[in-house]
């Protein structure tokens, strides 16, 4: 019999707060850290969601020596800050995985440098968190563009159940920079106000930014699952499918998403009627969500109620698909389904039950899909304990 896979615990760092519970409140009003920013210089403002940096610098202070504060950099503090807590709470032991999903992590040391510095590496940034907190394992980095961060749960959830690791801690960050801005600006893909998504006047994203971590353990391990957890949510089935469409477009008839759902869904022996809510990626750029409508109908999912946090968040790379886990597992929790902000009119083909308004449900069965450039595509399913 497979281990049950749990995450017991989470954290994350937003424009709307530095712990969950001040982002949850945030959301419940309504609240969107998505604004006009000034990113590149010479090049007007664009609306993105980013974190205060004076606010961020403070915070770091409070946990981590005064003299630290210099050498690290932004992202870095953003990941060491949503981490920190879980750290306190849980054992590192030799049979700890430490994950770190982010697409782009220090690209901004990048900035005005002739020569390539040592810390723009991934490998370089996940060996620096692994060794300030005293983790025993060599770390995994999880890169596959906008998927990254609901893969690196599947990740977690895979090497424990393979008997690799006993739990896991789970990262995931991505900053704004005048990099990533940059390259969706020569897509035309960025919005000219808040991102809308699924809506007819939807124009593009909002590029945000992010750190997210959560706890992963199984049932059968060393340490288990305690009495005292808040609360427990059970990895049920994950997958990952590649469409093999396009560089940076999505298949037209959703097959690479269908089959990331069905195969999740076919692993978590749960039915298309079960589930009871659907945190989705919806990017609000005009092929994303018409992607997304087609496979939702494929899998009979069009009137489970639905939503997209990028009209809070904006899209956190890296971090949306860890981010946007943990708010849907807050929403099972507190019962309450939130709105996919800013949408109005159905911009889809295809029908969908896109929430529009705070509302309460009972939530057992969550799908939480991402997709990414490249065609890459993912899904898991989680059940509220």
């Amino acid at each position: 019999m497979r281990k049950e896979i749990y995450i017991t615990d989470y954290n994350c760092i937003t424009p709307l707060g530095f712990n969950v519970d001040a982002n949850w409140k945030a959301l419940v009003e309504g609240k969107s850290g998505v604004a006009l920013h000034k990113i590149i210089d010479n090049q007007d403002a664009f609306y993105a969601s980013m974190i205060d940096s004076e606010k961020l610098d403070n915070e770091f202070k409070k946990f981590f020596a005064q003299n630290e504060n210099d050498s690290f950099t932004r992202l870095e503090k953003m990941l060491f800050l949503s981490l920190q807590p879980l750290v306190e709470r849980h054992t590192i032991s030799e049979d700890t995985a430490f994950i770190l999903s982010t697409t782009k992590g220090n690209i901004s040391l990048l900035k005005n440098q002739s020569e390539l510095p040592e810390g723009v590496y991934l490998s370089k940034l996940a060996q620096k968190i692994v060794d300030f907190f005293g983790f025993k394992t060599k770390p995994i980095i999880v890169s596959n563009a906008c998927v990254s961060g609901v893969m690196a749960i599947s990740v977690a959830k895979n090497m424990i159940q393979a008997g690799k690791y006993k739990d896991a801690f789970v990262i995931a960050g991505d900053e704004l920079s005048e990099f990533v801005i940059s390259g969706f600006n020569s897509f035309q893909a960025i919005g000219s106000g808040p991102c809308k998504p699924y809506d007819k006047n939807r124009d593009g994203i909002n590029i945000g930014e992010a750190a997210a971590a959560v706890y992963v353990t199984s049932s059968h391990s060393d340490g288990g699952i305690s009495q005292n957890e808040k609360f427990r949510f059970k990895v049920l089935g994950d997958s990952a499918v590649n469409d093999a469409n396009h560089i940076s477009g999505p298949s037209r008839t959703g097959d690479g998403l269908y089959a990331s759902i069905r195969n999740a869904m076919t692993e978590a022996k749960v039915y298309s009627e079960q589930i009871d809510f659907i945190s989705a990626h919806g990017t609000a750029t005009l092929y994303n969500d018409e992607m997304e409508a087609i496979a939702f109908n494929r899998m009979e999912l069009q009137n489970t109620p639905l939503n997209s946090m990028k009209g809070y968040y904006g899209h956190c790379l890296g971090a949306s698909g860890l981010l946007e886990s943990i708010i849907s597992m807050e929403s099972a929790l507190h019962s309450t389904l939130l709105p996919s902000k800013n949408f109005e009119e159905m911009g889809v083909t295809q029908p969908l039950n896109i929430i529009r308004e705070n509302q309460s449900a009972d939530v057992k069965y969550i799908l939480k899909t991402a997709s990414g450039f490249g065609g890459c595509n993912a899904a898991i399913v989680l059940e509220k304990c």
